[in-house]
């Protein structure tokens, strides 16, 4: 005899993933988000059509995670296939700053308690619900935001203070093709 008990998906104390959606992720300047393991580097940059074709380093997995704590926002990782290597976007404390990297590998289907992979997606502003902000999941008021150091505008973690808005966090996610909608 069997027995089904459809709660018990609700008990995962781990973050369990629900689904994957492709996106590029554009700043408030619609540059895209490009990846180069090569050169240890993550920027927002302006793309032709041709290059945004190729999509070599732009095209991210958004991996959902199920949550029992939907105030936080949605638990999402990050991953981008640039060439025949994956790669997964985590963040790690240099030299006392938080340092967002890029490293080759698969995201789990399961995160067993806290990790260094998980970001919060939120609404950017109340009355701005196709535009998001990440914070990033173990420090709060840490987000993911643009920095412009000399010609690039690289990925980096902001602090970000509770009634702040900062247009640096503002993003938005986008089908592959450009003709499609922004929303996730």
């Amino acid at each position: 005899m069997l027995f089904f008990f459809p709660f018990f998906s609700l008990l995962c104390d781990a973050l369990c993933k629900e689904k994957t959606l492709h996106r590029v992720l554009r700043n408030v300047n619609s540059q895209l988000l490009v990846v180069r393991p090569d050169l240890n580097v993550a920027a927002f940059e302006d793309v032709t059509d041709q290059e945004m074709q190729s999509g070599k380093g732009m095209l991210f997995s958004i991996h959902c995670y199920k949550t029992t704590t939907p105030l936080a926002g949605l638990p999402v990782a990050f991953s981008v296939q640039v060439e025949d290597k994956s790669y997964y976007m985590c963040c790690e404390r240099e030299c006392g700053e938080m340092i967002v990297r890029f490293k080759e590998g698969e995201v789990p289907k399961e995160i067993p308690g806290e990790s260094n992979i998980i970001f919060f997606k939120k609404t950017f502003t109340s009355c701005c619900s196709k535009a998001f902000k990440f914070e990033y999941s173990m420090e709060r008021g840490m987000f993911l935001a643009f920095e412009e150091e000399g010609c690039l505008r690289k990925l980096i973690l902001k602090k970000l203070s509770k009634d702040e808005v900062d247009e640096t966090m503002k993003m938005s996610l986008s089908k592959f093709s450009q003709n499609e909608d922004h929303n996730l």
